[in-house]
């Protein structure tokens, strides 16, 4: 059980805007034989995609605080990222498992007031295809 929960911490924490690496407590799991494939896929899935939720709620209250001086966001950079959301929308969060990149995507997302449902039903394929190819790579499936 803590197997599971280590895992999902780990997952949750590596979508937020905090620096960490899930894929390598998965791959640790897997290779232990002790935890099914299927259920590590699932628990590291659903904490990543937990943890882009958290990125969304950050950037739906980043509007109001862009105005502080301690904001660390330049104003000329979220109007960039703002408007690159724009120009490829709710797509791009196909692309939230993507290291670095994807937990920008996940908080531009919040900022431009992205639907939550569409939110997570986008965010839960990318994520969920990214920990399934890795399992199945690691287990040889693939």
């Amino acid at each position: 059980m803590g197997g599971y929960v280590g895992l999902f911490v780990a997952a949750l924490i590596a979508a937020t805007i905090f620096p960490a690496q899930s894929e390598a407590v998965l791959l640790g799991l897997i290779l232990s034989g002790d935890y099914s494939v299927v259920s590590l896929t699932a628990v590291a899935s659903v904490g990543n995609i937990l943890g882009a939720v958290v990125n969304w709620f950050l950037g739906r209250g980043l509007e109001r605080l862009k105005d502080k001086r301690w904001f660390p966001i330049r104003p000329d950079k979220l109007v960039h990222a703002q408007r690159w959301y724009q120009r490829y929308g709710k797509w791009s969060l196909l692309a939230s498992w993507v290291p670095f990149v994807g937990d920008a995507i996940t908080v531009v997302a919040g900022v431009m007031k992205e639907p939550l449902l569409v939110f997570i039903l986008l965010v839960g394929i990318a994520k969920t295809a990214r920990y399934g190819i890795l399992a199945a790579v690691t287990t040889g499936l693939i």
